[in-house]
């Protein structure tokens, strides 16, 4: 197999995770004594309802559409209303005139709130929202696997130049310090993202956290679980691997994919390649009727070349991003997929920015579900999940692995992490 040159992943707007909020607060509209109409309310909420139109991933009809926008204005200002026409012409002439009865300082708040409650309320409900220039900020964090609020270096009181023996002496004392389990946490956290040169100077540079906790189990079973995917997670994974690829017997590799919250699906085709090849169909997303191929972008790693017995583990916590590569691993049959269903959240959010904007220093802009994952049959994820070639809750899977691995020891490395 080839080695072919990895790729670091630059911070990308698309992302495979989603929210669980389906309703908003009502709003309370006031009264005025004159009519004013304010086009930039009406043309703020009419880009909305283009933007659902063209980038949502399922087709929606105008008929459909419109009328999610006259139940928001009934429930926001708790009164009946009626569409002249069932489209965006409809729509307009509705807003015109709800905004005519809503005083100047309310007319933003309405506005904003209309649009989250229809987003809202696109299936799968809640994943799509209307989001701040803060929360668009938080978000962007939050693919990036970086925390604002937190210094790391602070947790374990060391500097930004401490070596690898002052970081180990530092998290040994403070583990001692620690007394409850969320203190023990914070202090493992600090450790993994400190203990290794690498991951320090880029947390150091950029704030950015590992993704990726590993561990040699033995000479022969080498440990990896992936708990999310970041821009950066490719990179993290080629320099743990390499640490490790020394000698001949490690010959086993044991691909932790639970509790995996997803996160920027943009690096799947880079990451999938060392484990299918250059080239290769990955997996599918369906959008408006059409399906759309992904094919790797990388190569295969020298580093991985020697594991030629992998478990890939799965649960019902495994989510979006992680789904589509499980799904993919089982499709090209690396190794086995073992656990239990995945959660079966299988969207695809998008960032779009609004032009007609309604206040001054503020930026809004639609998280929107823009496709769906499809798994290896070609079935959504959503709502299925992934299903793993044997099922841990099954009693005789000791039985079912050793008959593909003849390796008792695999066994017992797995029941020593569960």
């Amino acid at each position: 197999m080839k080695r072919v040159g990895l790729i670091i992943l630059a911070l990308v707007a698309v992302f495979a995770a989603g929210f669980g909020i389906r309703g908003t607060k009502r709003f309370e509209a006031g009264i005025k004594s004159q009519t004013v109409v304010f086009d930039k309310y009406v043309a703020f909420v009419l880009e909305t309802y283009d933007q659902i139109k063209e980038n949502y991933w399922e087709k929606i009809s105008d008929d459909e559409l419109s009328r999610t926008y006259l139940l928001a204005v009934d429930k926001l200002s708790g009164a009946a209303h009626t569409l002249k026409s069932h489209d965006k012409k409809g729509v307009e002439i509705l807003i015109t005139a709800v905004l005519k009865d809503i005083k100047d300082d309310k007319k933003k708040e309405f506005s904003v709130s209309l649009v989250d409650t229809v987003l809202v309320n696109l299936k799968p409900f809640g994943r799509s929202r209307l989001y701040s220039q803060k929360e668009a900020k938080e978000l962007s964090n939050t693919v990036s696997n970086i925390d604002p609020s937190s210094d790391l270096f602070k947790t374990l009181g060391v500097g930004k130049n401490a070596n690898d023996q002052e970081i180990s002496r530092a998290f040994s004392e403070k583990s001692k310090e620690a007394t409850t389990e969320a203190q023990k946490a914070e202090v493992k956290r600090a450790y993994e993202a400190l203990g290794d040169n690498e991951s320090r100077k880029l947390y150091a540079v950029s704030g950015v956290e590992p993704t990726i906790e590993y561990k040699l189990i033995n000479p022969s079973i080498f440990y990896v679980h992936l708990t999310k995917f970041s821009p950066t997670t490719m990179e993290e994974f080629a320099r743990v691997t390499e640490k490790v690829d020394v000698g001949d017997s490690l010959d086993t590799l044991i691909f932790d994919l639970r509790e995996n919250i997803g996160g920027a699906i943009d690096g799947l085709p880079y990451f999938l390649g060392p484990f299918i090849g250059p080239d290769t169909y990955g997996y599918q997303f369906y959008h408006q009727g059409e399906k759309e191929d992904f094919k790797t972008v990388t190569g295969w790693m020298k580093s991985l070349v020697r594991y030629n017995k992998v478990i890939v583990l799965i649960d019902g916590n495994t989510q979006s991003t992680a789904e589509v590569m499980a799904s993919t691993l089982k499709k090209y049959n690396v190794g086995i997929i073992l656990g239990a269903t995945t959660k079966g959240w299988g969207t695809v959010e998008k960032v779009f920015p609004i032009k007609n904007q309604i206040a001054d220093g503020e930026m809004f802009s639609l998280f929107l579900v823009h496709r769906v994952t499809l798994r290896e049959d070609g079935q959504p994820i959503e709502g299925r999940g992934v299903e793993p070639q044997i099922n841990i809750k099954n009693p005789n899977w000791k039985v079912e692995l050793l008959k593909k691995y003849n390796f008792p020891g695999i066994v017992k490395a797995i029941e020593e992490i569960k």
